[in-house]
């Protein structure tokens, strides 16, 4: 699902402007992320941690802060207490907008605002961090001696940080040196991940060690191993997200279907005819199929490959989750129809993306059919590929015994 514009004022009464990623069916939990000092809503941490836990079926708000960051305007103001504040704010927005947020997720100094701003957001169940600084006078070292005298001596100064200036003021610095992030950590006292690399040039894994130590249990850390600081390799992005989104998942409600299945359906027998390298008869009670391989990679091309008979689990359930709902409405839907293609997509994880093409007939307005597909996201199928399920391999010695409505060989 496309991430919807979500505004809201902070504690000045600025308006920010946000994007949230809203999971396919109903949303088990809401979170925020808070992004890295010289980052924006739209760095790849944050999309990439917020798309992993909108397929965990968990919703997220990234947002810009009012000051750090991309977001900010060139030049403007930087204020640590206003990030921490924003994520307040934030966080009243959406619960005012029924959304209330569970989960704190901070990249950087991000990561510093979320663990400060969650002893204040008693509905915060937990909070992880991905290379957040233990101190926050860490972030004067990117500041050279003289323009830390200037902004002493004369109140502000414009400092470049990567490249972008950003206005220092001396109630920045002050604050930096005020703030004990450890002591906050301590008094957290909900679960707590610590995701950080061990080669980060920028937030050295030291700080890791100090907040993992400060905290209580229950509280976990994972190595990044060789990701930067940033996580600019999609592949320790996507490793990221995968952590996060998994761990997220304990201390959330289970996920509930939307719709139930219509149907139980019997177990489904996959067995090999021994025509050919792949070809198999696949049989669920009285119904059978073949499944094959192309001939392009040595099969018969006989029947529909695996992910095919994936692709047409999803478009069957579409149509029927469909026709289900509008009948239900009694909308003039005449004919359903959907067309599902996988391909594996590099840098995305996971890496299969199933498109679906939907057709619908009849004299439907605009609404009922923006209905119509608004259930078809939430249709049993969908939801199982989206949020993952569990699979129980057995093994036994003897071969599956024949159906009394197949004859012997």
């Amino acid at each position: 699902m496309p991430a919807a514009k979500f505004t809201f004022e902070n504690g000045e009464g600025k308006l920010l402007s946000g994007l949230l990623e809203s999971p396919e069916g109903t949303p088990r939990g809401w979170a925020i992320f808070a992004h890295c000092f010289t980052c924006g809503k739209d760095s790849r941490a944050a999309v990439h941690i917020s798309r992993a836990l909108s397929r965990a079926g968990i919703g997220v708000l990234r947002f810009d802060f009012a000051g750090t960051g991309v977001g900010g305007a060139e030049g403007e103001a930087v204020d640590f207490a206003a990030d921490v504040t924003d994520l307040k704010s934030a966080a009243r927005a959406m619960t005012t907008a029924g959304m209330t947020p569970a989960l704190l997720i901070g990249h950087s100094l991000g990561g510093t605002a979320a663990l400060v701003a969650a002893t204040d957001l008693p509905d915060i169940v937990a909070v992880a961090t991905v290379g957040a600084p233990a101190e926050l006078e860490h972030i004067l070292k990117v500041f050279n001696a003289s323009d830390l005298d200037t902004i002493r001596r004369e109140g502000e100064a414009s400092v470049d940080i990567a490249g972008r200036p950003f206005l220092i003021r001396r109630s920045f610095v002050d604050a930096v040196e005020q703030v004990d992030v450890e002591k906050a950590v301590a008094a957290l006292r909900r679960p707590l991940l610590v995701l950080h690399s061990p080669l980060d040039q920028v937030v050295g894994v030291e700080h890791a060690s100090r907040i993992f130590v400060a905290a209580r249990h229950p509280k976990s850390f994972v190595s990044l191993d060789a990701a930067d600081h940033l996580l600019a390799d999609a592949a320790d992005a996507n490793f990221a997200s995968a952590m996060v989104a998994t761990w997220a998942n304990r201390y959330l409600p289970p996920l509930k279907a939307d719709l139930p299945q219509v149907e139980a359906a019997d177990g489904v027998e996959a067995i090999e005819t021994l025509a050919g390298k792949f070809q198999l008869k696949v049989r669920s009670g009285k119904h059978s199929i073949y499944s094959d391989e192309p001939t392009s990679v040595g099969g018969l091309g006989s029947g529909l490959s695996p992910y095919e008979l994936v692709s047409a689990g999803l478009a069957a359930c579409t149509v029927m989750t469909m026709r289900l709902y509008a009948n239900r409405k009694g909308f003039p839907l005449e004919r359903a129809s959907t067309r599902v293609e996988h391909k594996k997509v590099a840098d995305m994880m996971p890496p299969d993306r199933f498109t679906r093409t939907i057709v619908l007939e009849g004299p439907l307005d605009e609404e009922q059919r923006a209905r119509i597909i608004e259930i078809a996201d939430r249709c049993p199928v969908d939801l199982t590929l989206i949020r993952g399920s569990d699979v129980q391999t057995d093994l036994v010695d003897a071969p599956l015994p024949k159906r009394s409505s197949e004859p012997a060989a």
